[in-house]
């Protein structure tokens, strides 16, 4: 009798550890899998270009880890291939260069605390994936998912018919590798959307935990108060399974100790079908207004599909106060001059005006699309006292924090507030609150649309509550077609 062989895409970590533990699969030929189809499928054929580097111990640690299954406290984790953004650091083989020329040599010395978490979980760094260029902090005139380091990644849902940057960004690589199956799973980080965005137009389910309850040591800064790592992966259950390895109390990073008390190792006991069942989410109208037919009418679908499924639906009105805020262009100067006081001698910049002047020697090659926020945040004062800059965040936090997000939360008694894509990201994004996107449909054009659930700081677990139960009921994600290559 012939045996098929284990079917990596759209495999969960649940069906891939059934099979580890049935002996139908290895690490090894699990890897291996991957990179077959990280080779056929990104490097050739459609030329997703989605992968930057691919590690080249990763068959070695599969096959160690192969070798010591079975022993006690391994983890759902156990063996199981993640892709990193490459602004993650890594003590290994891979440099970590936030998609720049100038940082292509810089190998680290040790691991952050997320990837050095994740190994402590058993899970094997595959590879880094490409991204837009210094976390789309570099120029707004070039589309999500390019950098000058790994040219652009493309969405694999419209590979000859989307435009470049529907990819979303800046964790494009993240979300166009786990979308197209070359990985159990992968870790993005965002500043305003850069998860959400990308989760958004791949069909895959994306995290933005609040700021503080994983470690952001180790990870190329764009800007302190808004920066977090988080989960991507294509079902909420393995998002959440990514999350509770990932959190931890990190002396390097002063924010991970308001997590205590809060922070969760296990967010599984929250995947429940009936999470919506008398849920009170919010729906503020304006905040859909600018979104084509295709993409109000799958939002319009949703809030049906909630209220179907036990969930009241209530339209709401968020106050937003319109103020131009400097805070990213600041702290991004002050993170990045901290930063590359850090890198190896290799590495020809350490600061933010060596990395202008460096990109100024080969502008075509290495300043594609220019670097007018690079030089922005270069204008800015790099004084954490600095007057205008406490202004700009104190009054970011009280507009969309306690005058904005809390007071709509509070007077309508919500559990969460509902968004399409990432639009309304900026608002949770300035308070460091959290937000999970999940497949909602997709228009006529085939362009994956994603509804967003948004709640007040170190709400995950009810935010992967109410995720869950929409997924489960509605499984609108299809996996990319990519047969003809």
């Amino acid at each position: 009798m012939t045996i098929n062989p284990f079917q990596i895409n759209e495999a969960t970590i649940q069906e891939i550890q059934q099979a580890f533990q049935e002996n139908r699969l290895t690490s090894v030929e699990l890897v291996q899998a991957y990179l077959d189809r990280i080779e056929k499928f990104d490097r050739n054929g459609p030329k997703i270009n989605s992968i930057l580097t691919l590690n080249p111990d990763a068959l070695k640690i599969a096959a160690e880890l192969d070798d010591m299954r079975g022993q006690d406290g391994q983890g759902p984790l156990y063996g199981i291939p993640v892709l990193l953004k490459d602004n993650i650091e890594t003590a290994d083989r891979m440099p970590t260069t936030a998609g720049t020329i100038a940082l292509q040599q810089n190998f680290a010395r040790q691991d952050s605390f997320v990837a050095s978490q994740l190994r402590n979980a058993g899970a094997i760094i595959l590879g880094k994936v490409n991204m837009s260029e210094w976390a789309y902090f570099m120029s707004k005139d070039g589309p999500s998912g390019y950098s000058a380091l790994g040219g652009q990644v493309l969405n694999p849902y419209g590979i000859k018919t989307f435009e470049a940057g529907d990819v979303g960004g800046s964790s494009s690589g993240t979300g166009a590798a786990i979308a197209s199956n070359f990985a159990v799973a992968g870790v993005g980080t965002e500043t305003s959307g850069s998860i959400l965005s990308p989760a958004s137009a791949n069909s895959i389910v994306g995290i933005k935990p609040t700021v503080g309850l994983l470690s952001r040591s180790g990870i190329i800064p764009l800007a302190e108060s808004q920066d977090t790592p988080g989960p991507m992966a294509r079902t909420v259950a393995d998002a959440a399974i990514l999350l509770g390895a990932m959190t931890g109390v990190d002396e390097h990073d002063s924010a991970t100790q308001a997590s205590i008390g809060h922070a969760l190792t296990d967010y599984t006991p929250h995947l429940k079908t009936d999470g919506l069942k008398g849920a009170r989410i919010g729906v503020d109208i304006s905040f859909l207004n600018d979104e084509q037919p295709d993409e109000r009418a799958i939002m319009d679908e949703a809030i049906e599909q909630l209220k179907g499924l036990g969930a009241i639906v209530e339209e709401v009105t968020i106050p937003v106060q319109p103020f131009q805020s400097d805070v990213l262009w600041y702290e991004f100067k002050r993170g990045v001059n901290d930063y590359l006081q850090t890198v190896p001698d290799e590495v020809p910049v350490k600061s933010l005006a060596d990395v202008i002047e460096f990109n100024k020697q080969d502008p075509e090659r290495r300043m594609k699309f220019g670097q007018a926020e690079l030089e922005k945040s270069q204008s800015m004062s790099d004084d954490p006292t600095d007057p205008t800059y406490l202004l700009h965040r104190k009054t970011d936090l009280r507009t969309t924090a306690a005058e904005g997000l809390d007071v709509t939360m509070r007077e309508h008694n919500l559990d969460a507030l509902l968004f399409q894509n990432n639009r309304g990201a900026a608002m949770p994004a300035k308070a460091g609150y959290p937000s999970i996107t999940v497949p909602a449909g997709y228009t006529r054009s085939g362009l994956p649309v994603g509804v967003t659930f948004s709640a007040g700081a170190f709400s995950e677990p009810r935010l992967i509550e109410l995720a869950y139960a929409y997924e489960q009921a509605t499984r609108k994600r299809k996996a990319p077609d990519l047969s003809d290559y």
